[in-house]
C-alpha cells in the first residue's frame, strides 16, 4: 500500500514549475479512490515551499492541473502569501 502511494505521488510530480517573479508555482494533481482528481499547488520562494490543497474535485487531470495553476498564479499576483 505504501509503495502504491509513492508511485501515485511520483506520477503527480511530472508537472512543471511556472516562474512568476521570484516565485515558482507548481500545479499538482492526484487521482482519488473515487476516480476523480484533486488539485494542489506548491509555491516556492527560495528555500521556502508552501503547498495549498483545494476542495473542488475534477473529472480530468488536465482540469485539476489548470485550476491549480490559475489559483497559484492568482495567489502570487494578488500578494496573498504574506
Amino acid at each position: 500500500m505504501r509503495r502504491l502511494r509513492a508511485v501515485r505521488f511520483l506520477e503527480s510530480m511530472h508537472n512543471t514549475a511556472i516562474a512568476i517573479g521570484r516565485f515558482a508555482v507548481t500545479p499538482l494533481t492526484r487521482l482519488t479512490a473515487a476516480g476523480d482528481y484533486i488539485a494542489s499547488v506548491s509555491i516556492r520562494n527560495g528555500m521556502h515551499d508552501r503547498v495549498f490543497r483545494f476542495i473542488p474535485r475534477f473529472d480530468s487531470d488536465a482540469s485539476a492541473r489548470r485550476y491549480a495553476a490559475l489559483e497559484g498564479r492568482r495567489m502570487v499576483l494578488d500578494n496573498q502569501l504574506n
